[in-house]
């Protein structure tokens, strides 16, 4: 048991200093669940569990370095929650299996988009809200929210890349905005696991003080290194989502 333990800790401090920086870290938290010999339905349960500690803790770090723009998450977050509450209730009633494919080619395009286009990300050039960008903003996020409570793999890609797209963030920006609306998805989630007793709540506690850690280490990191951390970060952890989805299609 204490090995099994010492595993996820490790796994889950690194899954979240890469979660930090660039999303992606269920990536490595999620097969070190099942590694670890957990029920596939606790593993997703607990994994939401642990990691939301660590999403709360870089939003919050984000937050208190001045880099969220929080008019724009005031607007965007009820439309992520309600996004996320109806993407939760479809996938009680459809497969989602369909969308495997669909997404596989979206993620899959941005990483490849992302690693030609030399500028996108680079500088901030966010100049003000107008109603063409909120209008975009609001479908994003409720598309977003939607998706991440339906599906999910890549919901930390998406958002990135579609804030700097409509608003003209820079990578850092971006990512500080998107882990306060990925942690409204997250913690929508969350709450569905335990209204279904799916979280090991021993287990998850542990691995959280350690997410916690490296999502806080991780911050720091992004903070101090800017956009030129992120952007290869970015594009690695993308290609690596669209790998893990091509190889379950196999």
């Amino acid at each position: 048991m204490l090995f099994k333990l010492s595993f996820l800790a490790i796994a889950g401090f690194f899954a979240a200093f890469i979660d930090a920086i660039a999303g992606g870290g269920g990536l490595i938290s999620m097969p070190a669940y099942l590694m670890a010999g957990i029920p596939p339905h606790l593993s997703l349960g607990t994994n939401k569990f642990s990691a939301s500690m660590g999403s709360l803790t870089s939003s919050y770090n984000f937050c208190k370095s001045g880099l969220v723009n929080f008019k724009l998450i005031k607007i965007l977050a009820p439309f992520t929650f309600i996004g996320a509450i109806l993407g939760v209730k479809t996938v009680l009633l459809l497969d989602e299996s369909f969308l495997n494919v669909f997404v596989l080619f979206l993620i899959l395009a941005i990483g490849i988009y992302t690693i030609f286009s030399k500028n996108i990300g680079a500088e901030d050039n966010f100049t003000g809200f107008n109603k063409k960008n909120l209008t975009l903003g609001i479908i994003f996020a409720f598309s977003l929210g939607f998706y991440d409570g339906f599906f999910g793999p890549g919901t930390g890609s998406f958002l990135v890349f579609g804030l700097i797209k409509i608003y003209k963030f820079d990578f850092l920006h971006s990512t500080a905005n998107t882990k306060c609306l990925n942690f409204i998805s997250n913690i929508t989630a969350l709450l569905t696991f335990a209204l279904n007793n799916s979280i090991n709540y021993k287990i998850g506690f542990i691995v959280a003080i350690f997410m916690v850690l490296g999502a806080k280490f991780g911050t720091k990191i992004a903070i101090n290194k800017g956009s030129k951390l992120i952007k290869p970060i970015f594009i690695t952890m993308s290609l690596a989502v669209a790998l893990k989805m091509l190889i379950n299609l196999i």
